[in-house]
């Protein structure tokens, strides 16, 4: 259900709620419904509807095709919501700017094959 702890709380772990829905808004609101917005990985087999998609979903990061485990070192990180913007780092204001202001996309145009 949408109350479980494992769907409508932040988990860093391998677990992996599944929700269905019945349209694109569906899918919209449902991912939008959350004091969370770390990160959002999309698999689309069009990489432009899924960046289309991914614009109507607040979160700090977002991986088109691509695990939501690739990151850059040097790119602040942080989220929406109760997802960074200092909430778990004392909240100065350097990590509200830091945080707040770049959006970090990556987009692949065909679905990767995996196991690498």
């Amino acid at each position: 259900p949408l109350t479980a702890p494992a769907y409508a709380e932040e988990i860093f772990g391998p677990v992996a709620p599944v929700v269905p829905f019945s349209s694109v808004d569906e899918a919209v609101k449902l991912a939008s419904d959350s004091e969370y917005g770390l990160s959002l990985g999309i698999l689309s087999g069009d990489g432009l509807k899924a960046l289309e998609l991914a614009r109507r979903i607040p979160t700090g990061l977002v991986h088109i095709n691509d695990q939501t485990v690739s990151d850059e070192a040097v790119i602040p990180f942080g989220g929406t919501g109760f997802s960074g913007n200092g909430s778990r780092m004392g909240g100065i204001q350097h990590n509200l700017d830091a945080y707040t202001e770049t959006r970090w996309v990556t987009a692949q145009s065909r679905l990767p094959s995996y196991p690498f």
